[in-house]
């Protein structure tokens, strides 16, 4: 049995370019969601919030909030669908964004979204 992890991860959008980025353990911004760290105790979600406001200070990243998710398998998927689309890209074209490259993580936007 696989057991799922519950939690939050700090999303932002990069100042340079707009692309929507997740905090992971170095403290870094990366494009893949599952490369984000994902807070189990508020301690620790606080502890991520804050680095995040630090970056905005440091005009790294602007609009950082934290967000519902979950770890399976080792992959992490936002629990809004909202959070999931971000990680898309744009889904008006498949054949545009994270969802082409492959890097839009393990968990796709339902249909019709």
């Amino acid at each position: 049995m696989t057991t799922t992890e519950k939690g939050q991860i700090v999303t932002a959008n990069r100042l340079r370019d707009g692309i929507a980025v997740f905090l992971n353990r170095s403290g870094q911004w990366s494009e893949k969601i599952d490369e984000a760290t994902l807070a189990l105790e508020p301690e620790a979600a606080a502890a991520l919030e804050n680095r995040a406001k630090q970056d905005e200070k440091s005009t790294l990243v602007t609009g950082s909030y934290l967000i519902d998710a979950e770890r399976l398998n080792g992959r992490i998927r936002a629990a809004h669908i909202r959070e999931r689309l971000r990680t898309l890209g744009p889904t008006v074209r498949l054949d545009l964004g994270k969802q082409a490259e492959g890097t839009a993580g393990a968990f796709p936007a339902p249909e019709g979204a």
